[in-house]
Formats: structure tokens, C-alpha cells, sequence
């Protein structure tokens, strides 16, 4: 009898060994309504479904889990197995993280798709020697200017309450000569709401998130650029998986980005509408606006390819080539 005992419980304990739970979380910054964080919980339970339950990812939305600074390193020390980053964030590690945040460089979705392509095998290696992976990478709608006060060239806006949330819209504020406010997106309402900042760059989809409309009244929509989310793995996490569940995640994260791409098309229009009937002026900006911050981009496409170098160089060349 306890011989037949001991054979079921080995059975048993080789049937949980075969299926055997792998658990990741990942973190966002954004609002679980967001469509970069519907897209990731769509990729989590089509990783689900295609493992048959052996990959369970478990996504932690608006800084929950880790604040938007701190995810990338968090992914890096495994602290969490995947997150998604906001690439620009991270211009001062590295100025090809930067790219997609050089203004007026691509200004429509079919171009940052080729910036991306471009740019894509020289992210992956940076991230490989930090020990990450790239699963997929999603836009956002193109940035936008929003102001309290209505605004007609980059005079008006010297000396605003500039909010910055990455070094490439630090410098614009440096270059326009607005006041830079450091703000993160969990933090951006109350910071409108009490006065901390008056003016951003940001994309429809923030606007409408955060209800800045409730606090300022002009969006201009400059589409300046187009940044892109990355969503990363920590390398380690990822090699663990055997060869099949690795090819049913990689398959889940290529359709996800298709997803996403699409997405953010339409939800730029559809974001663009929610403004308007929330009480925002959408503005096409005047020429002398456009004019002004073209030269602002100019400035910053020349500073970007001096600290990117050779590889830098290599990128946009090949961008133009596409």
C-alpha cells in the first residue's frame, strides 16, 4: 500500500514539474484605460492562452508597482521580469534612446515606422548588454503643444510653467526659454490643478487621461514627433522559458505591436475629438509657430547627431535611405 502511495505521489510531482508556472510582472506608468496598457493586458492573455497557462503575466498599471523612473532598472535587476519604458526617458544613458523624442525628424506614423526600423537593431544591441530584451515597441499620437493662454509663435511662451518629463523636453524649454517643472504623468492633474505648470508637450491620449482640459483650454497640434514605448524583458527571465513557450511569446508580442501600431492611429483622431467635446481648442499651429519650432528641432537634430557619432549617423542615413 505504501509502495503504490509512493509511485502516485512521484506521478503527482512529476506532473507539476512538467507544468511548471512561470510568473511575471510588469509595470506601467500609465492608466490601466490607457491604450498602451489595454494593448499589454491583451498581449499578457494571449501569452496566456498560447503557453496554455504556463506563462502568467501580471500587469501593474499607473506606477503601482514601480514609478515610471524606476521600471527600466527594476527590469534590469529582475526586481520585475518585464516593463515598459518611454524610451526618450532615457536620453542620458544613451543618446539612441533619444531618437524617436528629436522633434519635427518624423512627424507621421509611416515615418516613425521607418525611424523605428531603422533604429531598431542598434536599440535591441544596447539593451542586450544590459542584460534586456525588447518584446514589442507602440507609439503614441504625435506631441502636441498644450496652453493655458493661447499662443501664436515661441515668444509667447517664454518664461511658462514648462512641465519636463524627459531631457528632450527639458531642452525645448531651455531653447524656448520656458521654467521646466519636473512632472510625472501620475502627478501631472494635481500639478495643473494648482497651478505648478501652465503649458507641455504631450500627446491627445495625455491630455484626455490626465483631463487637462479641465485646466487648460489650447492644444496645438504641432505633431513635433512621435515617441515610442518599449515594452522589455529581462534576458534571463526570457531564456529560462523552453523553446516553445519563447516562440509562443515572441509570436504574442509581434502581434501585439501590429495591434498597437494600428491603435494609435486611430486613437489620435479619436483623442483629438474627445479634446474638442471636453471644451479644448485644437489648433492648427500658425506659421510662425510651426516655423519657430522647427528651428527649435533643428537645433536638437544637430545636438542629437553629435552625441550619437558614427552610429548615430549610420541610423539617419539609413532612415532617409527607407
Amino acid at each position: 500500500m505504501n509502495h503504490k502511495f509512493g509511485i502516485a505521489l512521484a506521478g503527482l510531482t512529476l506532473g507539476a514539474a512538467a507544468f511548471a508556472q512561470t510568473k511575471w510582472d510588469l509595470p506601467t506608468a500609465y492608466p490601466a484605460t490607457n491604450y498602451h496598457t489595454e494593448n499589454i493586458t491583451q498581449f499578457a492573455k494571449d501569452v496566456d492562452a498560447a503557453t496554455g497557462g504556463k506563462v502568467k503575466i501580471t500587469v501593474h498599471a499607473n506606477a503601482s508597482l514601480f514609478k515610471a523612473p524606476e521600471i527600466k532598472r527594476a527590469v534590469q535587476s529582475g526586481q520585475a521580469q518585464a516593463g515598459e519604458i518611454l524610451l526618450a526617458n532615457y536620453a542620458n544613458e544613451n543618446p539612441i534612446y533619444a531618437l524617436d523624442g528629436v522633434p519635427f525628424l518624423a512627424t507621421t506614423y509611416p515615418e516613425a515606422k521607418k525611424l523605428y526600423e531603422a533604429s531598431k537593431p542598434a536599440m535591441e544591441k544596447l539593451l542586450a548588454a544590459q542584460g534586456i530584451k525588447v518584446l514589442f515597441m507602440v507609439p503614441w499620437a504625435p506631441q502636441g503643444i498644450y496652453s493655458k493662454k493661447e499662443i501664436s509663435s515661441v515668444a509667447d511662451l517664454r518664461g511658462i510653467k514648462w512641465r519636463a518629463y524627459s531631457p528632450a523636453t527639458a531642452k525645448i524649454a531651455e531653447l524656448i526659454g520656458a521654467q521646466p517643472v519636473q512632472i510625472q504623468q501620475a502627478e501631472l492633474s494635481a500639478a495643473m490643478a494648482t497651478g505648478v505648470i501652465e503649458s507641455y508637450m504631450s500627446s491627445g491620449s495625455t491630455g484626455y487621461d490626465t483631463k487637462t482640459y479641465e485646466h487648460i483650454k489650447n492644444f496645438y497640434d504641432t505633431q513635433a514627433w512621435i515617441p515610442k514605448n518599449a515594452i522589455l524583458v529581462n534576458a534571463k527571465a526570457f531564456d529560462a522559458l523552453d523553446a516553445t513557450t519563447k516562440a509562443a511569446v515572441t509570436k504574442a508580442a509581434a502581434d501585439a505591436e501590429a495591434r498597437g501600431w494600428k491603435i494609435a492611429q486611430e486613437k489620435n483622431d479619436e483623442y483629438k475629438r474627445l479634446l474638442v467635446e471636453r471644451g479644448m481648442k485644437v489648433h492648427k499651429p500658425s506659421a510662425k509657430l510651426d516655423a519657430d519650432m522647427r528651428q527649435v528641432g533643428g537645433i536638437m537634430q544637430a545636438d542629437w547627431l553629435k552625441a550619437a557619432g558614427p552610429e548615430g549617423a549610420a541610423i539617419i542615413e539609413a532612415y532617409k535611405k527607407k
